[in-house]
This record gives structure tokens, C-alpha cells and sequence, in this order.
């Protein structure tokens, strides 16, 4: 099978990119201008609205992973633009192009998030559940609903809506573990907020089995089958690194050093991880701490 993967610098993308490979699958990237990755390569430049459409051709398969952290810097009115942009109208153009080729991929698997869901408290959320009405949930289902055309098309498009993904290297994790190891961790707020969560390994694991997996279409939640609480994430990472967790940030300090960004850091969503594993797919690492344990030596 040969896949076009776009993000493929980015946390997850990285490591799908390898993650293809070994299950014997050729790997491509889908690039910007300037970029300086190794290995085959298309080109497209969002910016400009352009894609390398004759290069898209004869792909069995499309991975669409790339858009702005949501993280990177306070959600300013330009920033919350960015995050919008180069998820729904990138998603847009590309799932175009790909619907006008004379062969087009049999599978898009296009990414999405637990922001889809809002803050929720502790109801089950399964990927039927409604979208949440904060920001996050509205460019969310805004980013879905722009793989349509893909869809009428005839490709068979995934959603793939990721808990948080876990690794030593970067995302979440990897922020809090300088922090926990020199004994100043601790809870966020309550503590109470769900966080749904997978490792990493897991993560590309799912997607190289869901791209071979043609009865499943459609949103599938990527997370593990055992979501906790931000207080039992705080103590189980904390005993992971051996070290104490005593401290405690309130939900004011996050939103007065963050802004808008608390919403997607405090927000708790509780994901059911019930259609993936129907799917035929096994956790290799189903609860915490074998995540965790896997992640700290991750490299």
C-alpha cells in the first residue's frame, strides 16, 4: 500500500511515517514549501491554495494530519483563525483534489480530536455524541464535515478523533515531565476533568490497522478503554517518576498565564473506545500505567 502522509514531521505523523514502513507499507510525504524533510515528497502550499494534483495520483491511501497546535501560543483572534484555517479550509482543499483525481485513494484517514466532544464532565462520549458548543467543538465539527467531499466521492474517510496522545518526546506528556520529575507536579483545578488518553504506539498502531479495516468508516474515538481523571493521571505519572505530586494550579492562575487556551486544558471528556476495539483492534497498552511505562522510555 503506498501513503501519503501530510504532518508527517508533526508528533503523530512522525511516527506513523515509521510505523508504515514497518507494516510494510511505502510512506510519502505531502510537504510545504521549504521543507527540508527527507524522502519522497509531494508538494502543496495551503497557503496559496494549490496542491501537486497529478503527483496525488495512484496513492492507495491518504493520512491528513497536519494543522496548527492548538498550544502554541494564547488564542488571539488571528491565532484562533490559524487554528480554524489550517484544519477545516486545508482539509477542504485537499479532500477537493483528492475527490476530482482519475484514481483517488481507497481510504482517507483525516485527522480530529477530543475537543470535538467540549467539556463534558463524566458522560460517555462515543462518536455519536453531540459536538461541544465551545470553540474547540465547533472547528472540530467544522474540520469533519470538510472531508465530505471525499466521502461522496467514494473514499472511505475516518475521523480520526485523538485522545491525548502520550509520549516522553512531546505533546502534553512531554511538557509535564520535566515538571513531575523534579517533584512540582500536581493537579489541574479539581482534578476531576476526564482526560482520554493513548499512547503513542498505539495511536499508529490503530491507524495502520484502520486503514486495512474497510468496514469502519466514519468519526472513531483513539483513545484507550480506560479514561481517568486528572487527579489520578497526576498521582499515577507522579509514581511512575518517583517522585511526589504536592502541588496544585487553580483553574484562575491557568486562566490568567494562558487565556482562552484553558478551555481546551480543563475541558473533560470521557471517550468510549467501544468502536475501535469492535473493529478488531487490541491495546497493547490499555491502561495508564503500561502507557506510561512505555512512554518514559520511548525515544
Amino acid at each position: 500500500m503506498k501513503v501519503l502522509i501530510s504532518g508527517s514531521t508533526g508528533l503523530i505523523g512522525s511516527a506513523l511515517m515509521s510505523g508504515i514502513g514497518a507494516a510494510g507499507h511505502e510512506a510519502v510525504r505531502l510537504v510545504r514549501p521549504g521543507s527540508t524533510a527527507a524522502g519522497e515528497s509531494v508538494a502543496w502550499d495551503p497557503t496559496a491554495r494549490t496542491v501537486d494534483r497529478a503527483a496525488l495520483e495512484g496513492f492507495d491511501a491518504v493520512a491528513h494530519l497536519a494543522g496548527e497546535n492548538i498550544s502554541a501560543r494564547r488564542w488571539t483572534r488571528a491565532q484562533k483563525e490559524r487554528i480554524r484555517s489550517s484544519r477545516v479550509d486545508n482539509t477542504m482543499l485537499l479532500c477537493t483534489t483528492l475527490a476530482s483525481l482519475d484514481a483517488p485513494p481507497r481510504v482517507l484517514l483525516c485527522g480530529s480530536a477530543l475537543g470535538y466532544y467540549g467539556d463534558r464532565a463524566s458522560e460517555l462520549l462515543g462518536e455519536d455524541s453531540d459536538p461541544g458548543e465551545d470553540f474547540l467543538g465547533r472547528v472540530t465539527w467544522e474540520w469533519e464535515r470538510a472531508t465530505l467531499g471525499a466521502t461522496s466521492a467514494g473514499i472511505r474517510v475516518l475521523n480520526l478523533r485523538f485522545g491525548l496522545v502520550l509520549t516522553a518526546t512531546g505533546g502534553l506528556l512531554g511538557r509535564m515531565l520535566p515538571l513531575f520529575r523534579f517533584g512540582l507536579g500536581g493537579r489541574l483545578g479539581s482534578g476531576k476533568q476526564y482526560m482520554s488518553w493513548i499512547s503513542r504506539h498505539d495511536a499508529v498502531r490503530a491507524m495502520v490497522h484502520l486503514l486495512e479495516a474497510p468496514d469502519v468508516s466514519g468519526p472513531v474515538n483513539i483513545s484507550s478503554p480506560a479514561p481517568v481523571t486528572n487527579s489520578q493521571f497526576t498521582k499515577t505519572l507522579a509514581k511512575a517518576v518517583k517522585r511526589p505530586a504536592l502541588f496544585w494550579v487553580p483553574e484562575l492562575a491557568l486562566r490568567i498565564s494562558q487565556g482562552q487556551i484553558t478551555e481546551s486544558v480543563m475541558a473533560s471528556a470521557r471517550m468510549d473506545a467501544t468502536k475501535l476495539a469492535a473493529s478488531g483492534f487490541s491495546f497493547e497498552h490499555p491502561d495508564l500505567d503500561s502507557a506510561l511505562s512505555w512512554a518514559l522510555g520511548d525515544r
